[in-house]
């Protein structure tokens, strides 16, 4: 599939007119990652921002004594380092592809002059950078300031929104990396799943997980109703 069909499926993107998508295709650089490789590291400069076409990559910060804790998995579609182009900052956490992954990056000056040269352009793209921005945000507050059955719970309940799922969602991280990203060890996720599961909320096969309760699952991912 050519690049600009490509752009034209991502969420930053979806609705642009086809002379954006051109504009955007002539200063895109088209990268591919094997695992394990280094996007970026926290205080590197922003130099532009990143959209996965395929694979998976985690953004993550490193505690004083080497500890990892991830802060987000961005999969298919999803951009990254926006946030910090836009102010003309520095990346404030580091990111790694989890995997063999194909990445668009678009060039922080190259991509504001776009937006100085036709100003429809950003006026297009504001309202989904702005939701994206917005859910992540939830996320994150919802991975840091709750008790890890709610951060778990509220995990689940963001995938299932996310993958239009109601009744099912799969993981797309290993568990010991779930287990970083709600900031706990992989034997605590392992015992609250476990009792997750006796408690009739969830039925976990392998990364499938089967919501039974939703109602549930979401009153405790905004820190109420706890079963155990």
């Amino acid at each position: 599939m050519r690049i600009r069909d490509l752009m034209g499926q991502m969420p930053l993107f979806h609705g642009l007119q086809e002379q954006h998508l051109e504009e955007l295709t002539d200063i895109v650089v088209d990268q591919t990652l094997g695992r394990g490789q280094t996007i970026f590291s926290g205080g590197d400069e922003a130099s532009g921002f990143y959209v996965v076409v395929s694979g998976k990559v985690k953004v993550f910060m490193l505690s004083p004594d080497g500890k990892e804790q991830i802060l987000h998995i961005f999969g298919p579609g999803e951009a990254f380092g926006e946030v910090p182009m836009f102010a003309g900052g520095h990346f404030p956490a580091s990111a790694e592809t989890l995997e063999k992954s194909r990445i668009f990056f678009f060039p922080r000056r190259d991509f504001l002059a776009l937006l100085h040269k036709d100003p429809s352009l950003a006026v297009n793209m504001l309202a989904t950078l702005s939701r994206m921005l917005r859910q992540l945000t939830r996320l994150i507050e919802n991975l840091s300031l709750k008790e890890v059955p709610s951060r778990l719970a509220a995990y689940l309940i963001f995938l299932s929104d996310r993958d239009k799922t109601p009744e099912e969602v799969e993981l797309d991280i290993a568990k010991g990396q779930l287990a970083s990203l709600l900031g706990t060890i992989p034997e605590t996720l392992s015992r609250i799943l476990n009792k997750m599961s006796s408690q009739g909320l969830i039925e976990v096969q392998g990364r499938r997980i089967r919501l039974l309760d939703r109602q549930t699952l979401a009153e405790m991912s905004e820190g109420g109703k706890f079963l155990f």
